[in-house]
């Protein structure tokens, strides 16, 4: 659950965002600066050369690795700005150094103060070569080709830092994230563990203690020790029954004890949630709720990214909604298994994935209202799922 990718989720919706809101405008600007500041067909060429190595160099920042083509990607926007400044009066012609060295120098794992003050300076140095070919306006050359590139190639490096802090802060808390959520597993195996002690551990003492008195009786009072023999076949059969139920998720569940485990899990593992709790289903159907709603509850701990949950319960059945629904929806076999016991007592289970929120819904149809599917944090959703006796004719589109 905690891969390398999961933890990641995080950080790729950040850089997804940022080349859909960032990059056309860096590319739109070095664009018409390339068409505004050239006068000849190879002075737009070798600028558009060093658009081109901004807008790569951008997408392998907003993936991460920008570090693994750091060299080439320098080399030419240098010498494009080398161009620029020696060979043709394109004075913007540093835009692309601009771009590609601030991603490079705040991304260098060490000596990024001296990377920021050796990338200002070399490209305050490469335009102060202009002088060499012109003596006009020595004034306006420095601060054109020295001053202005130099100053923004510092501020625009120093201006990534805070960014790159910002990664590490957001990474930081997906894990910790996750981490929680591990713990709220673990510690509903650790409640699987104990139930299952409470079963066979008792069980197994007593069947000891019979075996023990039943080979004492066997000489001395065989009809007696026969019937604890009897006794024994018999707990152990209950504890095999018992066992079963238990690994089945089919052992007799407390529907508020439930609920409240939930909240408590999901809680524990970041997750803000809402229980929107109305009328008591009745004992039978409230045990199978409580099926669902645990075995949906791990689901959401291990396959969903969600942020929040609404919990619905009413007398006819219970609706978990949450917003952390993946592009691909994960293989429940658990929710399957569970939907034809739930068909076999009548009622239905229904899941649904639509607009990032995964819907689950048990209903019965003997209840005499079966509850909307909520939004999360509102009284209604977007989307629908179908309410009401199957078969019937009376159910609606309710929001889901």
């Amino acid at each position: 659950m905690t891969s390398t990718d999961d933890r990641s989720d995080a950080q790729t919706r950040l850089r997804k965002l940022n080349l859909t809101v960032l990059m056309p405008p860096v590319v739109g600007v070095g664009i018409l600066l390339m068409i505004v500041d050239t006068e000849t067909w190879l002075d737009r060429i070798v600028c558009g050369v060093g658009v081109a190595v901004a807008a790569y160099a951008f997408v392998r920042w907003a993936h991460g690795d920008i570090l693994r083509v750091a060299v080439p990607c320098l080399a030419l926007t240098t010498g494009v700005w080398l161009y620029g400044a020696v060979v043709s009066d394109a004075r913007t012609a540093f835009f692309s150094l601009l771009v590609v060295g601030p991603f490079v120098a705040s991304r260098m794992p060490r000596h990024r103060v001296a990377a920021t003050v050796l990338l200002a300076l070399g490209g305050a140095a490469i335009g102060a070569l202009r002088l060499l070919v012109t003596t006009e306006d020595v004034t306006g050359t420095l601060l054109a080709y020295v001053a202005i590139p130099g100053g923004l190639l510092a501020l625009a490096t120093l201006a990534e830092f805070p960014n790159q802090r910002f990664y590490d802060v957001v990474d930081d808390l997906e894990r910790a994230r996750y981490r929680e959520a591990e713990l709220a597993v673990a510690g509903e195996r650790m409640r699987f563990a104990s139930d299952l002690h409470d079963i066979q551990g008792h069980t197994l003492h007593v069947v000891k203690l019979k075996a023990a008195l039943a080979r004492k009786l066997v000489a001395t009072d065989p009809q007696r020790a026969e019937a604890e023999l009897q006794e024994i076949h018999d707990l152990v059969g209950e504890t095999i029954t018992r066992t079963k139920e238990l690994a089945y998720a089919q052992r007799r569940l407390n529907l508020t004890a439930e609920l409240e485990n939930a909240k408590n899990l999901f809680e524990a593992a970041g997750i803000g949630v809402d229980v929107d709790r109305g009328e008591e289903p009745a004992p039978a159907v409230g045990e199978l709720l409580g099926q669902v709603l645990r075995e949906t509850t791990t689901n959401i701990l291990r396959h969903a990214q969600a942020e929040r949950v609404r919990i619905t319960l009413s007398a006819a059945g219970i609706t978990i909604v949450n917003d952390g629904a993946q592009d691909t929806r994960p293989v429940l076999s658990g929710l399957a298994t569970l939907t034809e016991r739930i068909a076999d007592a009548g009622g239905m289970l229904t899941v649904q994935q639509r607009d990032g929120r995964f819907v689950t819904a048990a209903e019965f149809p003997t209840a005499p209202e079966v509850a909307a599917t909520p939004e999360i944090g509102t009284s209604a959703a977007a989307g629908s799922v179908r309410t009401g006796s199957p078969g019937t004719g009376t159910g609606e589109e309710e929001p889901a």
